[in-house]
């Protein structure tokens, strides 16, 4: 399995860091022995990882060198309204754009993606899609695994046809049987006998991963979507809707030296393979029974109920009962309020699963079908998973910017067949 590539900065000037990163398609091989035609971020599936640093300004100029628009989204940023990738904010072909990332946010793993309205769904499946990775000080000094053994790991699925070219089909989701960790399918990696910090997002359009790894190997649940939690969370199984990010500690000093370590999903079976091929001199990681302080939860005052819902008749996702439309302001907010959403899902009849992923605000769940979160969901997180028939309420603050931004189910098949809104944060 390739970790990877960490995109270098052109250049760097004070506290600006300034990137230049070009869609285009590329010939890749994900099958062994033959090539893909893919969409790609500077020519890599998955895209080139930018990591960056709380407090630094990351400018990225974006060139769209495809033959229809993009609009670049860092999910899970919190970025002004102008550089947020609104999914109608599109790039023509052979333009160029600066998207400027504050950054102002604690360490976490996000990830980047096309979101070009109608057309998100299929670019994301063809490959527009890399990690956006923030560090800052109060997490180094936690002596969490790093450098070489800090692996982030992008996992989706995909459908080729007996040429080796992607299929894409909108809701296909019986057809998208090959599962792929950093673009192959089935890879193995190679580590040492020791702890490794491994970062899992979900970049499927619409499939759910339960992983384990071994049988029923005890592994130690460190962040969520948002970053790190309050304490480590000791799990055999984690749970990931498109667009979820989970990171784990894992100890394979308990294996042997020649073992292999399989990660399972419960549905496909294997996904990738670690092999445990040396010994480890030292290793002075840990994971502290502390990892950080969330945010507090201000008073509310306002309240929201949002629903999730699938209009047979016409084949739309709806959310409040209607399809999203650029020139309609569904949710108007006021700058640095707080509120309670509540969020259902009234699928019940078709028992078709969503999730929900508002832009520019990180948000805590408060309650699942009135029950308190588990404790991988009780960090800070961006995308909720919302099954048939559920209820789940989040509380958010909204800010520090202001301007329009779009919140959706981020099973992004769905979101490209209606069922996004728009809210405007006014001042």
């Amino acid at each position: 399995m390739p970790v990877p590539k960490v995109l270098q900065p052109q250049s760097t000037k004070g506290d600006n860091d300034f990137y230049v990163v070009t869609a285009k398609k590329a010939k890749v091989e994900i099958l062994p022995g033959t090539r893909t035609e893919v969409f790609t971020y500077a020519g890599m599936f998955p895209g080139p990882t930018l990591r960056v640093r709380t407090g630094r300004t990351a400018i990225v100029r974006h060139t769209n060198d495809l033959d229809m628009g993009t609009v670049a989204h860092v999910h899970g940023g919190c970025t002004p309204a102008s550089s947020d990738g609104f999914p109608t904010d599109t790039l023509a072909p052979g333009k160029s754009r600066d998207y400027v990332y504050p950054n102002k946010q604690r360490a976490a793993t996000l990830w980047y993606h096309d979101h070009a309205h109608h057309m998100e769904a299929e670019h994301v499946f063809r490959g527009l899609a890399g990690f956006y990775l923030i560090d800052d000080p109060a997490e180094a000094a936690l002596r969490l695994p790093s450098g070489d053994y800090d692996i982030p790991i992008m996992l989706r699925d995909a459908r080729f046809d007996d040429k080796a070219r992607m299929v894409f089909e909108k809701d296909d989701f019986q057809g998208r049987t090959t599962i792929l960790a950093n673009g192959k399918p089935q890879p193995y990696f190679p580590v040492a006998a020791r702890r490794y910090r491994l970062r899992f997002v979900n970049a499927s359009n619409l499939r759910t991963f339960t992983l384990r790894l071994g049988k029923d190997t005890q592994v130690a649940q460190i962040a969520s979507d948002g970053g790190l939690l309050a304490a480590p969370a000791a799990v055999r199984s984690w749970r990931m809707t498109p667009g979820e990010r989970i990171e784990v500690v894992v100890d394979f000093s308990r294996f042997k030296v020649g073992s292999q370590v399989i990660l399972n999903d419960a549905e496909v079976g294997p996904v990738m393979r670690f092999d445990v091929g040396r010994s480890a001199t030292t290793d002075t990681s840990r994971v502290p029974d502390r990892l950080s302080t969330l945010p507090a939860l201000p008073t509310a005052t306002g309240k929201r109920k949002i629903v999730l819902s699938f209009d047979r008749t016409n084949g739309r996702f709806l959310i409040n009962g209607r399809e999203f439309d650029q020139k309609r302001v569904d949710t108007e907010i006021k700058l640095g309020t707080t509120e309670v959403w509540t969020v259902t899902n009234d699928s019940t009849n078709f028992a078709i699963p969503h999730n929900f992923h508002p832009h520019l605000v990180q948000f805590r769940v408060l309650d699942r079908n009135g029950r308190p979160p588990a404790p991988g969901e009780a960090g800070v997180k961006d995308t909720v998973a919302v099954g048939p028939g559920e209820t789940v309420r989040l509380q958010a603050t909204f800010g520090p910017y202001i301007g329009k931004y779009a919140y959706h189910c981020h099973m992004i098949d769905h979101s490209s067949s209606g069922m996004m809104a728009q809210m405007k944060i006014v001042a």
